[in-house]
Order: structure tokens, then C-alpha cells, then sequence
């Protein structure tokens, strides 16, 4: 997948959601959480403040991290590979 965000956004896939929970039992599809933990694909260049300077994502490809449930806009691929497109500032954490 070619996809090159602009400015301050990131395309992240997410993972894929628990399908047996702790005590063992199985989650159809319709009970499962939406994820909230993906890896990060491709970065943007970074913000431009407002004095005018780039400033630089602290986000890497690669990265795993956290994010709101609801963030980002969802897209597929034509291969139905499914990823979402965000604003860094959507970024809650990296995960080490």
C-alpha cells in the first residue's frame, strides 16, 4: 500500500480485536470492542506551528499506539485490507 499522508496525519492499522476474553469465553464479531491499540504505517511531514516552522511527528512507522475509539477516518484497500487515517494529536500514547 502507497499511501502518503500529508501534514500532521498518520495511517495506522489497527489490531485485531480479543476474540476470547480473560475467563475463556468466545466474542462473536457483534460483541467485540472496537480496537483502540494499532500500528502506525506511514507518518505526514509534520505540523507547521504558528510562527511557520515544520515541526516534526513524534510518531515513527512502526510504532505501536494508543488512540481514542472513535478517531480517525476508516478506509479499505482494495485488497480489503482496512487502516485509518488520523491527526497525531489523536495519539494518546506509544506503546514501548
Amino acid at each position: 500500500m502507497d499511501i502518503q499522508p500529508l501534514a500532521d496525519r498518520i495511517v495506522v492499522k489497527p489490531l485485531e480485536a480479543e476474540e476470547v476474553t480473560k475467563g475463556g469465553i468466545v466474542l462473536p464479531d457483534t460483541a467485540k470492542e472496537k480496537p483502540q491499540e494499532g500500528k502506525v504505517i506511514a507518518v505526514g511531514k509534520g505540523k507547521v506551528t504558528n510562527d511557520g516552522k515544520l515541526q516534526s511527528p513524534e510518531v515513527r512507522v512502526g510504532d505501536r499506539i494508543l488512540y481514542g475509539k472513535y478517531s480517525g477516518t476508516e478506509i479499505a484497500t482494495k485488497g480489503g485490507d482496512e487502516y485509518l487515517i488520523m491527526r497525531e494529536d489523536d495519539v494518546f500514547a506509544i506503546v514501548k
